[in-house]
């Protein structure tokens, strides 16, 4: 130990000649070589506040991209502008340009908004037209409905939308209602090919009494293919002045309500018919 602090006890003297050797551009290791100091602390002290000679500094692999997104910043890029451009992180983007001054907006509130309704009204108008193309492309698959198909339809869809006997109050009765006027057209293409007449079915219009109620009505007869004058007196449902509903406008028809006479024997065959088919399906879960 006493030899070592011998060794540099001109501290000074080998901080000149040190000094002097940074300032030829030689590295620490260098220097190190040339004072036969290999004591990394010393070595250390012996320089210190002399800067590392340009060539002894590594270059890092992202000052390219750093010194790119101070040059996009100053053009007035944005963060996500340039976090897209270069493909480097949003928090490197930070670090690198958030001394510099922020850009002018381009745009004003209002017409950034306009920007982003003009981009919604584009994206749902792509979404819209790819969804009718799946609508459609599944319509077609459907080809030709058979008897049997309509059948088991038909049997789901008053399963469904009907009404139906409870153990405590039995209403043999057939009894549909629904808004759909597609539903109410397969329903009673499905009542024809169950060959139940004409002359047995009651319409009823189900609306709010705020509706236009004769223009339902009239809505409905065309739907179902028949004279206004069939139809019994309209169910009025009482009108709420603070609804939050949204069917209130001029699309609104309310429901039809289609009833059977003397049905009790086709609501027990309906009955049977869906019990039948949830045996069948249970037999295929297992």
């Amino acid at each position: 130990m006493a030899r070592s602090s011998d060794k540099y006890a001109d501290f000074e003297g080998l901080r000149a000649r040190a000094v002097a050797l940074r300032r030829e551009g030689r590295s620490l290791r260098q220097i190190r070589d040339e004072l036969k100091v290999y004591n990394n602390d010393i070595l250390n002290q012996l320089v210190k506040g002399e800067p590392p000679p340009e060539w002894t500094k590594r270059p890092r692999a992202k000052d390219d991209l750093r010194a790119k997104a101070r040059e996009l910043r100053l053009q007035g890029w944005t963060y996500d502008r340039i976090e897209s451009e270069l493909g480097c992180s949003r928090s490197s983007v930070s670090l690198w340009v958030r001394d510099l001054p922020k850009p002018t907006p381009r745009y004003t509130p209002e017409e950034q908004r306009a920007l982003m309704n003009e981009g919604l009204a584009r994206f749902r108008s792509a979404r819209n037209e790819e969804l009718q193309s799946v609508k459609a492309a599944a319509r077609q698959e459907i080809g030709d409905l058979s008897d049997r198909e309509l059948f088991m339809a038909g049997i789901a869809l008053y399963w469904a939308e009907g009404a139906k006997s409870k153990p405590y109050a039995r209403r043999e009765r057939a009894v549909f209602i629904n808004s759909d006027p597609g539903v109410i057209l397969t329903y009673l293409a499905w009542l024809d090919l169950l060959g139940v007449e004409e002359n047995r079915l009651g319409y009823r219009v189900l609306i709010h009494e705020s509706a236009d109620v004769d223009a339902a009505l009239r809505y409905w007869a065309d739907v179902a293919a028949v004279d206004t004058a069939v139809f019994a007196k309209p169910t009025l449902k009482k009108h709420n002045p603070v609804t939050v509903r949204k069917n209130t406008g001029d699309d609104y028809h309310g429901c039809l309500v289609i009833t059977v006479a003397r049905s009790a024997d086709l609501y027990n065959r309906i009955e049977g018919w869906w019990y039948g088919i949830v045996a069948q399906a249970k037999e295929r879960l297992r």
